[in-house]
């Protein structure tokens, strides 16, 4: 197996020659070309690539999760957790552009509301290969807020196009085209009408902004926290579905409350495309389920998508990553299922052990085996 990893300017690769790099991590790499030629061959005019994606979640979905959710999903565009763009241009925490070549096509969402700071952080994106750089204007932290970005900047939509212009004029000397996107609430606070967000969407369009992430509930700044504020703000699909039809040249994505392929599928004979966050972690196979409804992908077992993991888990050990950083985005994969119980107790309990290795995996898998 290759693995690929990319920090800034830094390419590292290790190379494991045991002969479990099958069919699936062919069509993997196989697929990253075919998106990342289709980006530079439309002019990025294709809907195609947000079809189906997956939420940056943090504290989720950094480079090991995404991993796991390539091998589940071979179409599905991925997003980094949030990443400041003070602790890239200020910080030099370039460690925190890290992937792997497997993982794409992968987008990298920035926090920030400096555009000169966000311009120099988009640009070491597009320089490490992100396909995509986002911008988070949909976090109602208090974290988030206190450094003036995330939702509350949906208050202040000209100073977001003022971003958007500077991180899209920062990457069009690319090699490559790399789009610049929003990802949004459809309002905060008692900003509870749809002109609110339609003079928002018609700022980024100004900016130059094509496709745009919608989030379907607003967002409360003061008295919920995030958890609550992706739970009791209601969600407004239609909502979303109505900015669509008023700017059909806009590429939409909705996100919010999505956790089955019928609910997938139905807001996407509406919108270009659809993003799970939570489901699709909590319930990761979800992921090849919605692949094999949208693009007749053979339905691979839990077992096998975890066995193909085994390459990377253990490239992974021999460059010192500890198994539990690894296996806490595994457990969910049986979700539902007789044995996950003590699947997730497996390796919930052996995985930050010293030592840990694929060995407790194969034991976690041991219970669901028996039952199926």
């Amino acid at each position: 197996m290759r693995l690929a990893l990319h920090i800034g300017s830094m390419h590292l690769e290790h190379v494991e020659k045991n002969g479990r790099d099958g069919p699936m991590r062919a069509s993997i790499r196989d697929n990253s070309s075919d998106m990342t030629a289709t980006l530079a061959s439309s002019g990025f005019t294709s809907t195609a690539p947000w079809r189906l994606s997956v939420a940056p979640m943090m504290d989720w979905t950094d480079r090991h999760c995404r991993y796991f959710h390539r091998l589940l999903s071979p179409h599905a565009r991925l997003y980094t957790e949030m990443v400041t763009s003070a602790a890239l241009v200020r910080g030099k925490q370039l460690r925190l552009l890290e992937h792997s070549q497997q993982e794409h096509p992968v987008a990298l969402q920035l926090g920030g509301s400096d555009p000169h700071e966000l311009a120099q952080a988009a640009r070491l994106g597009a320089e490490a290969g992100y396909d995509e750089i986002n911008l988070n204007v949909g976090c109602p932290s208090d974290r988030v807020q206190s450094g003036r970005f995330g939702a509350c900047l949906m208050y202040e939509p000209a100073l977001v196009g003022d971003c958007m212009k500077a991180m899209r004029d920062a990457v069009t000397d690319s090699n490559r085209h790399v789009p610049v996107t929003v990802k949004c609430r459809i309002g905060v606070d008692d900003q509870d009408d749809y002109a609110g967000l339609q003079q928002f969407t018609e700022i980024m369009l100004q900016a130059g902004v094509e496709v745009l992430v919608v989030h379907a509930r607003k967002a409360w700044l003061q008295g919920l926290s995030p958890k609550e504020n992706r739970e009791i703000p209601p969600l407004d699909y239609e909502r979303v579905y109505r900015l669509k039809r008023e700017f059909p040249q806009l590429v939409v994505v909705i996100n919010g409350g999505i956790g089955t392929v019928a609910e997938v599928q139905a807001h996407l004979a509406q919108l270009d495309g659809v993003m799970l966050g939570r489901a699709a972690y909590h319930d990761p196979y979800l992921l090849a389920q919605v692949e094999a409804a949208l693009h007749g992908e053979r339905l691979p077992q839990r077992d096998e998508v975890l066995r193909h993991m085994r390459p990377y888990v253990e490239a992974e050990l021999a460059r010192g990553t500890a198994l539990k950083h690894i296996s806490r985005h595994l457990l969910g994969l049986y979700q539902g299922e007789p044995g996950a119980r003590a699947f997730r107790r497996t390796l919930s309990e052996g995985a930050h052990l010293s030592g840990a290795g694929w060995a407790l995996i194969e034991r976690a898998l041991a219970p669901c085996s028996v039952a199926a």
